[in-house]
């Protein structure tokens, strides 16, 4: 454990009072500990079991935490496919919301309500680069969940931003994501709306200038990665203007970039790879090509 407690001082370290990810077992660059996620929102840590461990791992943790004067509170969420997710606080006191800083930017997040705390945090470089490229842009915001990616665009100079998302509670939360950044409301467009219904609302909004695809990986009923990413390329030359940017995002370990390269070349080729965006060190893996992928494409007609 030794090692594993550097490594998270080190991040407590580079974090400061912005959230991070604090270890990321699931990457396999510590062998033996591929099942728990420690997570920082200042000054709240969540640890997460994608599979049991000796409760001595968990006493150990709780700890090394409670030793830390930045510390205020630990909270244990046991997950994973299959299982019932629970929530256990482990000390401190645990706030129902909190608002965490990244980058400059706030956002709410609930540590122990739901199964996920309202922020991915390996999109960090993909907010980052959304709120780069976003200057006078009209952006579209698919999967938005709770509008991470369209509070960095209007924090970049976005002219709008559509946010669109089947869970109107998530879209709530984004809503409150751009009051705590002082946005204004009136450039920015929340739809509870399940886009493989119908695409025409949002065709009617466009066409836009950027679009950011960040679904999850494998949510039955909502989205499955093999059967509907396809769908969701086919619709980018209609709701796009000429020289739109696509930030396409894809956290499947199953997949390294060419099955999204694969589609788009297959559906939309007027759509041209750009880029891979660099992995965040926080998220290390020791198969970077199966790790979380965030991939800009251009369309060139």
């Amino acid at each position: 454990m030794t090692e594993i407690y550097r490594w998270i001082e080190q991040q407590l370290e580079l974090a400061s009072n912005e959230c991070r990810r604090l270890f990321h077992g699931r990457g396999g660059y510590f062998p033996g500990y591929e099942s728990l996620v420690i997570d920082w929102f200042a000054p709240v840590v969540v640890i997460r079991l994608y599979d049991d461990v000796p409760p001595e791992l968990i006493d150990s943790l709780a700890s090394f935490f409670r030793a830390r004067s930045g510390v205020q509170g630990v909270v244990l969420q046991q997950r994973g496919r299959g299982r019932v997710t629970s929530h256990e606080t482990l000390f401190g006191e645990m706030p129902e919301r909190l608002v965490c800083s990244e980058l400059g930017l706030h956002y709410a997040i609930t540590p122990a309500q739901f199964r996920n705390t309202g922020l991915f945090l390996d999109m960090r470089h993909g907010r980052e680069w959304v709120k780069q490229q976003a200057a006078g842009s009209k952006v579209l915001n698919l999967f938005a969940y709770t509008c991470g990616f369209s509070v960095a665009a209007m924090a970049g100079g976005a002219s709008s931003v559509v946010n669109v998302d089947m869970s109107k509670r998530a879209l709530s939360i984004g809503r409150e994501n751009h009051k705590l950044n002082g946005h204004d409301l009136s450039k920015v467009s929340f739809v509870g709306h399940d886009m493989f219904k119908s695409w025409g609302r949002i065709r009617r909004s466009g066409p836009f200038d950027l679009v950011v695809i960040d679904p999850p990986s494998f949510q039955p009923g909502s989205f499955v990665a093999d059967n509907d990413y396809l769908k969701v390329l086919r619709r980018l030359p209609e709701l796009t203007s000429p020289g739109a940017r696509v930030l396409a995002c894809h956290n499947d370990p199953a997949h390294d970039v060419s099955f999204i390269r694969n589609l788009v070349e297959e559906v939309c080729s007027e759509f041209k790879w750009k880029a891979l965006l660099n992995p965040q060190s926080d998220f290390p893996d020791r198969q970077p090509e199966r790790g979380v992928k965030a991939m800009v494409f251009a369309r060139s007609d």
